[in-house]
């Protein structure tokens, strides 16, 4: 693992209200700054049940895949969110089996599911984390100045198109969504 990842903890889920998608935060351990990640609702619904402590009698998906891998002898080291491409983001699942390491494409919301699980840390990428920093920083306005309306600020059509969920919200792209993002545009989500 590189010294450009840093560990990071699910601080919230929350729903955009601009696109009614359900939104991960992932914070920095032992500093502030914020990685938003938009997700599915049936990912979104496996991370909050498991963060409420909601157990249910027969094995969910997530739940199911965690105890395969437990049961074919291997154990979840790490998750890794590496990068975001064409306002998609990418992830790592980082198992060890007999000794050997093996990494494995995964949606970031899958892997966030399954981290919760296993109990395996979660790292992002210096970059995204240092990319989401600065546009909280530029959107700091300047006393007296009225802050821009949410949806004038994203544009109408800003959030993921359905199915397309692990993507920054379109139109104006991250910069400008991250810019017009305040507290009071989540609210809470419940599975």
């Amino acid at each position: 693992m590189g010294e450009s990842m840093q560990e990071v903890n699910v601080a919230s889920l929350g729903l955009d209200k601009a696109s009614n998608t359900p939104v991960v935060i992932l914070k920095e351990k032992g500093g502030e700054r914020v990685l938003p990640i938009w997700i599915g609702p049936g990912e979104a619904s496996a991370i909050a049940m498991k963060l409420a402590g909601i157990q249910f009698s027969r094995p969910l998906t997530h739940d199911l895949l965690n105890t395969v891998v437990r049961g074919l002898g291997s154990e979840l080291v790490r998750v890794l969110i590496t990068k975001v491409v064409d306002n998609t983001y990418y992830a790592t699942l980082i198992f060890r089996r007999d000794g050997e390491l093996l990494s494995i494409d995964s949606r970031p919301s899958d892997s966030i599911a399954l981290a919760l699980r296993a109990e395996a840390p979660i790292f992002a990428d210096e970059d995204l984390l240092e990319m989401t920093a600065l546009e909280i920083e530029e959107a700091q306005f300047e006393p007296g100045e009225k802050e821009p309306d949410f949806l004038a600020t994203t544009g109408e059509a800003s959030g993921p198109t359905p199915g397309n969920a692990e993507e920054t919200p379109r139109g104006e792209g991250l910069r400008e969504y991250l810019k017009g993002l305040n507290p009071e545009d989540f609210g809470r989500f419940t599975p």
